[in-house]
């Protein structure tokens, strides 16, 4: 849920389920293979994560995972993509039906990622910017092998310090510039937003991710948002002073993410831009989706392998995607 205020600045209601899943089960829920469900959107930044966490580390097979369809309405997220419109484990129509099973009289955001406790049928936790802190350090028992460390001790304050400044002006930036309400809140979330990516790409110039040599967390969060930029923020959050692929810097760390495995293969264009363009209609009356962009581009070459790192340090790739969990054909690139 968000707000706008009476200067017209788009503010993001951050009251999440701050119930955790731990090793220790210290919050009533206990990490267990197969007791949870990851229920996610394709289309939604802030799922995009989960889902690429989850197959970085390999929990597919611990941790089951539900897809809601691009298109939600004032009630929340459905399951529309599955036969008769029902999660097949959690066997619900909405993602409030979880929610409202263990907080009848919940008032925020039914949000994904959402983690619900499968024998109750009830929400855990909507925190998205814990769970995938927690699939990392929580979850570790049922890492694969080879799975990348995305938030390493000695690395976690710098981790910390980028993910702040990247979710207020990026993130969550083009949010605010998309949904504010008067000319000087648009303005003044526009300027942040380009004056944070031209810092980031300053520091991605000499560096090939943003902490250390390999991949982290932090790599993974500006990337859901980097990966909307052209088909959605640019046009549709009036985020135009650049388009991506303008960025030389930018373009071609996205696309070096893009191509790395656990990346890429977690994206639908067709699905992001069907929802920001048939939900928004206040922003988009018509509802009508663009065509494009092409997204052939992200495959092409990068370079950015000439300023060395290792993505996965000293793990390996991810396996491609379970079977079932795989990117419609015709929706990547």
């Amino acid at each position: 849920m968000a707000y706008v205020s009476t200067s017209g600045e788009f503010s993001r209601d951050q009251r999440y389920i701050a119930t955790r899943i731990t090793a220790d089960g210290r919050d009533g829920y206990p990490v267990e293979p197969g007791r949870y469900r990851l229920v996610v959107s394709r289309a939604c930044p802030w799922a995009n994560r989960a889902i690429i966490v989850r197959r970085l580390l390999g929990l597919e097979d611990v941790l089951s995972m539900g897809v809601a369809g691009p298109t939600h309405d004032e009630r929340s997220w459905t399951f529309d993509l599955d036969p008769g419109g029902r999660d097949p484990v959690l066997g619900i129509e909405r993602l409030q039906e979880a929610f409202f099973k263990r907080y009848p009289d919940y008032d925020k955001g039914i949000t994904v990622p959402a983690i619900v406790d499968v024998p109750t049928g009830q929400v855990v936790t909507n925190d998205f910017a814990q769970i995938t802190i927690d699939m990392s350090l929580e979850w570790t028992e049922h890492h694969r092998e080879g799975a990348p460390k995305l938030y390493p001790p000695n690395l976690r304050d710098q981790i910390d310090t980028i993910n702040k400044a990247v979710f207020a002006d990026v993130n969550n930036g083009v949010y605010r510039a998309g949904f504010a309400g008067s000319q000087e809140a648009y303005e003044k979330a526009y300027h942040r937003l380009f004056e944070r990516l031209d810092q980031v790409s300053e520091l991605l110039s000499e560096q090939r991710y943003l902490v250390g040599d390999t991949i982290t967390e932090a790599d993974v969060r500006l990337f859901t948002t980097l990966v909307r930029f052209d088909a959605v923020y640019n046009g549709h959050f009036k985020c135009n002073r650049s388009k991506l692929s303008e960025m030389p810097v930018l373009w071609a760390y996205a696309r070096d993410l893009f191509q790395t495995p656990g990346f890429g293969d977690t994206i639908d264009f067709v699905h992001i831009k069907r929802h920001y363009y048939e939900v928004h209609r206040d922003i988009n009356p018509t509802g009508i989706v663009p065509a494009g962009p092409e997204p052939a581009g992200w495959l092409s070459e990068h370079g950015r392998e000439e300023l060395g790192g290792r993505p996965f340090g000293d793990g390996t790739p991810p396996p491609p995607p379970k079977a079932g969990e795989a990117v419609a054909a015709g929706h990547g690139a």
